[in-house]
């Protein structure tokens, strides 16, 4: 299995096809107009609370949705790791000061990838960070294969990554 996807086709072709898909949605949806697709909005904002990842395919059909949707997300738990991070590319995220966010490089289930695959990998994850973010991850983090770099939500902010408004412990469930 290759990026949690059954079948014979290598690591770099599945990842290739996978994201090219997903930056064709990219691609699409910010250039519709918000009045062209009134009844899929959504003014709540999904909480991303602990987060360590998961399947790189289901982490691209979950931004997906949230594309669509327009929906805000406010990562506020204590972590946000691996593909959690890459949530950081929608256009309506923000973040807590006191989120520790962990990224390491493209790997299949914690091994190495051949170097094109890797380089690829690399550089299309970075795609979905602030500019210092993502020229901080290509020369650091994606090197961390086992493990994860750590990064505060405060330093994101500091990079330019928008700030998630305080909420009254009330609102937090």
């Amino acid at each position: 299995m290759v990026f949690g996807l059954p079948g014979r086709l290598g690591a770099c072709c599945v990842f290739r096809i996978a994201m090219t898909g997903f930056l064709l949605v990219l691609a699409c949806f910010p250039s519709v107009p918000r009045a062209a697709q009134p009844a899929l909005q959504t003014n709540a904002a999904m909480i991303i609370g602990d987060d360590r990842g998961g399947l790189l395919t289901d982490r691209l059909h979950q931004m997906r949705r949230l594309l669509i949707r327009s929906q805000p997300v406010e990562i506020r738990g204590d972590v946000c790791f691996s593909t959690c991070t890459m949530l950081l590319g929608l256009p309506n995220v923000c973040v807590s000061p006191k989120t520790a966010f962990g990224f390491h490089g493209p790997s299949r289930s914690g091994q190495a990838l051949d170097g094109d695959t890797f380089e690829t990998a690399s550089q299309i994850i970075a795609g979905f960070y602030p500019v210092p973010l993502r020229a901080w991850y290509l020369s650091t983090a994606r090197h961390q294969i086992q493990g994860v770099a750590l990064r505060s939500g405060q330093e994101l902010i500091a990079m330019g990554v928008k700030t998630c408004a305080p909420r009254h412990a009330s609102l937090i469930q």
